[in-house]
């Protein structure tokens, strides 16, 4: 009895550290949108009490999500409950904004000597040498000194001029310290053992001659590493006179018994290095330094690899949503098959592996609730996974009925299709091929969008797409190919029902009797989307007399209207013919959507508080570039975004800014971000010379364009624009500036 007691203490104990780990995993997922106080724990570099994102911190979390992906905690022989799961579109978006903000170290910092660890020992966070070559370079010419580097430029820390009886600096105060920051030996050493692991012995012998002379010694002759050597008080304005000219002198460490341990600790290791006592690998026990030549060869987990195959060929199932659109698609050549004919095999939406990972590091013992409601993205659901027993496979979020209005253009949808396919191919690093499912509906070939999607399913069967080079075969046999994960943690009760796939008819959506073909079918009517009301005759009559208008009004944008008097009056959980106002609003947006009222659409999506996915990376994105966003209509008070933030804080900002004066704002600006950050990322030069991004005025400038377009005739609402039309507007408005128009 003693024996089991200690044995399951052990595993309960086990399980708790297992959850406690999996939890800071998702915590430094999301490393690429919080700010910082960086290494040195000063966040700005003004020293005044404000984070950012720093390079140098997104460079480690960077690495220790690929060292710690499939790790099992208790080893090769442990259990599969105690292997640690890396979301790889979250290690992506890390590693997406490293690369942007590179080589800078953050909006503040030019450079800074904390991106030496980031780049070589011990995170060796860059796979790309180009830009490893160029952070470097900057590096070692803006802070290298005779006795060290220096931390940053106008670094103030423990220079002669410094207060130190103040937290924070003074507005501008950092200018006195120019040319008199103090200079760290610590980062000899870093370059020391950097020139070890790159077979480099003339660096190695550079930089130990270098800091030889700095080194002081106890009694006992023991060699100690100051912390930093400074310019005293009295050779402070011969310095800046002439910057290099005078003798610095080292801190107190080590003659009053209290030594600089991280310096002392690297020390170690170097001279252990330099003189072999040990190997690079004794060090490096995951192998995160890979040479160049040999990237390609490994098959190494935790390596900071490049890809594992030069042209990556992306597979593609073809998925019908219902036989009878499969006969129709069949017709055309295009070979497609349904949720049925792929079983047991199962296709799941993405939101319902959302579902399974919640149980993912749960522990009600330590209060972890587990994997926040993140979605998962396009590298996510292009692997096989087994959950309890069976087999499934995800489509992506863009085919995702709940999902923005957005993904209901089908311009948009094969936009967001090819830009997953170039995304995939330019990202994916895992052994085996990934598998990319294509949802076919039966709406996305209705009327004129039939075209289009036919010419994109052509390419398909061609072999490329978008750049992509695809193979389009049957699940069943495109699985074999795939990677294949297990998610053994996952426990479902007797009370729950594992998810299935739900089918268009299963959802509460507008039924069609058949699927054809319709020749010649228009843009839905400007009078459709105009309503019938005028608010300010209704906004002061009775709920019942609204009640009976919303009755016997079949116009959507009418019925769209009279809704948003009883939510602002009665609440989203007032019950109307159907339901309540907060489902009928919910109806109306699907049944508007549909039919493509997009102005309709855009109203009944404000009014329901709809957040577009991915509206934070985007605004990460326009940020690591340089850039400040402002949200908030034109003319208006608006929101400086200067730090990246999350999801929540940026619909309050929006709802609240933007509902003031026409509520379809509030989305517009929430599409006009998501694009905005697409394009800052591809095509960065349509950008250059603006210093804030102000979406409300790029929307003023938009409406401006439509009016110069339309000339004497009435300009084109463009609220009742399509997302793709609203996308090629911007670009157009865009690159005429930056020729110069």
């Amino acid at each position: 009895n003693a024996i089991f007691f200690e044995l399951f203490k052990f595993t309960y104990v086990s399980f708790l550290q297992v959850s406690f780990i999996q939890n800071l995993v998702f915590c430094v997922e999301r490393a690429y949108r919080v700010p910082d106080f960086g290494v040195w724990e000063r966040g700005s570099k003004y020293n005044n009490g404000s984070p950012e994102l720093h390079s140098s911190s997104l460079g480690v979390a960077k690495a220790a999500l690929e060292a710690i992906n499939g790790f099992n905690l208790f080893g090769n022989q442990g259990c599969s409950w105690s292997v640690i799961f890396v979301d790889f579109d979250a290690h992506n978006r890390n590693r997406q904004t490293l690369y942007s903000l590179l080589p800078r170290e953050s909006r503040s910092h030019n450079t800074d000597a904390a991106l030496l660890p980031c780049l070589s020992y011990p995170a060796f966070a860059l796979d790309d040498e180009v830009l490893f070559s160029q952070t470097l370079d900057k590096v070692m010419r803006k802070l290298k000194g005779k006795y060290g580097f220096k931390r940053f430029l106008r670094d103030g820390y423990r220079t002669a001029l410094e207060d130190k009886t103040r937290r924070y600096y003074k507005p501008a105060e950092i200018k006195l310290f120019d040319g008199i920051e103090c200079e760290f030996p610590l980062f000899f050493i870093f370059m020391i053992i950097d020139g070890v692991f790159r077979g480099n012995p003339a660096q190695v012998k550079e930089y130990q001659d270098l800091l030889d002379p700095l080194l002081q010694h106890t009694s006992e002759g023991c060699p100690v590493v100051p912390k930093y050597y400074y310019v005293p008080a009295d050779f402070v304005e011969l310095e800046k006179k002439s910057p290099g000219s005078q003798k610095r002198f080292p801190s107190n460490n080590g003659r009053d018994g209290k030594f600089f341990l991280w310096g002392q600790a690297v020390y170690i290791i170097a001279k252990l290095l330099a003189d072999k006592l040990v190997s690079p690998k004794d060090i490096d026990p995951i192998g995160r330094y890979v040479p160049p030549q040999d990237q390609r060869n490994v098959s190494m987990r935790f390596s900071n690899q490049g890809p594992l195959e030069n042209d990556l060929v992306v597979h593609v199932a073809l998925i019908a949503e219902s036989q009878r659109l499969q006969v129709f698609l069949n017709t055309y050549g295009i070979q497609t098959q349904t949720p049925q004919q792929v079983e047991p095999i199962q296709i799941w939406a993405q939101k319902e592996l959302v579902k399974a990972y919640f149980h993912l590091g749960v522990n009600d013992k330590l209060g972890l609730s587990g994997r926040p409601d993140r979605p998962i993205g396009c590298l996510g659901t292009s692997k096989i996974y087994r959950i309890l027993g069976k087999t499934v496979v995800c489509y992506s979020i863009i085919f995702d009925l709940s999902d923005f209005y957005m993904s209901q253009d089908v311009m948009m949808l094969i936009d967001d299709i090819k830009n997953a396919l170039q995304f995939i191919k330019q990202y994916w690093k895992m052994h085996g091929r990934p598998l990319f499912v294509v949802l076919i509906r039966e709406d996305n070939i209705r009327g004129s969008r039939f075209n289009p999607i036919l010419d994109m399913l052509a390419a398909f069967r061609k072999g490329v797409v978008g750049g992509v080079k695809v193979h389009v075969d049957r699940v069943q046999t495109l699985i074999s190919g795939a990677v294949v994960e297990q998610l053994d943690f996952l426990r479902i009760t007797e009370t729950e029902e594992a998810p299935v796939f739900k089918s268009l008819e299963e959802l509460d959506l507008p039924k069609h009797s058949k699927v054809k073909r319709q020749s010649s079918t228009p843009n839905a009517s400007e009078l459709e989307q105009q309503p019938d009301v005028n608010i300010n005759d209704w906004k002061n009559k009775s709920t019942y007399e609204i009640l009976q208008k919303l009755n016997d009004c079949n116009c959507l944008a009418s019925q769209a209207l009279l809704l948003s008097i009883l939510l602002k009056r009665e609440g989203p959980n007032f019950i109307t013919k159907e339901g309540t106002v907060a489902e009928h609003i919910e109806r109306i947006y699907r049944r508007a959507g549909s039919k493509k009222l997009w102005s309709v659409v855009r109203f009944a999506a404000s009014l329901l508080g709809k957040l577009v996915d991915s509206l934070a990376p985007s605004i990460t994105n326009v940020l690591v570039q340089g850039k400040q966003v402002t949200l908030g209509p034109f003319g208006q008070e608006e929101e400086v975004i200067s730090n990246p933030l999350s999801p929540a804080v940026i619909k309050n900002i929006i709802y609240e800014k933007c509902q003031l004066q026409d509520e379809r704002e509030a989305v517009v600006q929430q599409e006009l971000v998501i694009h905005v950050g697409w394009i800052i990322s591809n095509s960065p030069e349509l950008f250059s010379g603006m210093l804030k991004i102000r979406i409300g005025w790029i929307i003023h400038a938009m409406k401006h364009e439509l009016k110069i377009r339309a000339g004497d005739m009435p300009a084109k609402d463009l609220y009742q624009m399509s997302p793709s039309e609203v996308k090629q507007l911007l670009l157009d408005i865009l690159q005429p500036q930056q020729q110069g128009r």
